[in-house]
C-alpha cells in the first residue's frame, strides 16, 4: 500500500512498483496530489485507487510506503493543524496497520527535520537546530514526531521500519507553483526571469529518489537514510555527494 500515491513523488513510486510486478493500492485524498498523475495507471489490473485520508483503514498489505503529507510550504501552511495531524496521526495509523498485519513500513521524512542547520553537510549524528513554534513548524515537527513514532514502534514492537530523509527533488509532475527552490529556479529560467535561488545539490525523482525508496525498504532494519543527491549536466547524472546513514541495532531483516 502506498499513501500519498497520487502526488509528485508518490505517482512515480507507484509506476516503479508496478513495473517491478508489484500489486499497488494507492491511498490519497487529492489534497495536493492529482488524479491526472495516476490516470495512466487506472487500467492496470495490478493497481487500485482508494480516495481516503491517511486515517484508520483495514487492509491486508505488505509493504507500506507512507508518503502522505503536503511538502510545499505554500501547501502545508494553508492548514498547519491538518499538516501536523497528517504527519502524526497518519504515522500512528499506518504503524498500527503495519503492526496488525506484520508488514514492513517505510516513512518518507525530510531534510527539514534538521531545521535551520548550523553545520553543513548534516550527518545523522547531528540533532538539528529547530524552532518548534515557527510558521513552518507544522511540517518540520510533524515529520520529527513521525520519526520518533517509527523508532519507538521498532524498539517496542520490533516493527520492520525504514525512514528516508529526502532532500530537494525535481522532475515530471512537479507543480510549477510549488514554491520551493528547484521549481522556482526552473520556472524563472523558462520565463527568462532573474533567478532568485541558487541550487547546489538536487536529485532527479527517478534516479536519486524513487530507487532509493524501493531499495531502502529491502535493506536491513533500524536505519535512517539520506537520499543520495545528484546534479545534472549534459543529460547525465553526476554524483555530487554520497548518502550517509547511521545504523542502529539491527532489527529483523526486510
Amino acid at each position: 500500500m502506498h499513501t500519498g500515491g497520487s502526488g509528485f513523488l508518490g505517482s512515480h513510486l507507484c509506476e516503479s512498483l508496478l513495473a517491478s510486478g508489484t500489486n499497488v493500492i494507492c491511498l490519497d485524498n487529492f489534497f495536493t496530489g492529482s488524479r491526472s498523475n495516476i490516470e495512466p495507471l487506472l487500467d492496470n489490473k495490478h493497481f487500485e485507487l482508494i480516495r481516503h485520508d491517511v486515517f484508520p483503514i483495514y487492509l491486508e498489505v505488505d509493504p507500506i510506503y507512507n508518503l502522505a503529507c503536503p511538502a510545499s510550504p505554500i501547501h502545508y501552511q494553508h492548514d498547519p493543524v491538518q499538516t501536523t495531524k497528517t504527519s502524526v496521526h497518519g504515522a500512528i495509523n499506518m504503524l498500527g496497520l503495519a503492526k496488525r498485519v506484520k508488514a514492513r513500513i517505510f516513512q518518507a521524512s525530510t531534510s527539514e527535520v534538521y531545521g535551520d542547520p548550523s553545520i553543513h553537510p548534516q550527518t545523522e549524528d547531528y540533532w538539528a537546530n529547530v524552532n518548534p513554534i515557527g510558521a513552518r513548524s507544522c511540517y518540520d515537527e510533524g515529520k520529527r514526531c513521525a520519526e520518533t513514532l517509527f523508532f519507538d514502534y521498532w524498539r517496542q514492537h520490533k516493527l520492520r521500519i525504514k525512514v528516508a530523509r529526502i532532500f530537494n527533488t525535481y522532475g515530471p509532475r512537479m507543480h510549477p507553483n510549488d514554491g520551493r527552490v528547484v521549481s522556482n529556479f526552473i520556472v524563472q529560467s523558462l520565463l527568462g526571469k532573474d533567478a532568485t535561488s541558487v541550487i547546489e545539490l538536487i536529485g532527479h525523482v527517478r534516479r536519486s529518489c524513487i530507487g532509493r525508496c524501493r531499495r531502502t525498504i529491502r535493506s536491513s532494519g533500524g536505519r535512517i537514510f539520506r537520499a543520495r543527491r545528484n546534479y545534472y549536466r549534459g543529460g547525465r547524472a553526476r554524483r555530487s555527494r554520497t548518502a550517509s546513514f547511521k545504523p542502529s541495532p539491527t532489527s529483523r531483516s526486510c
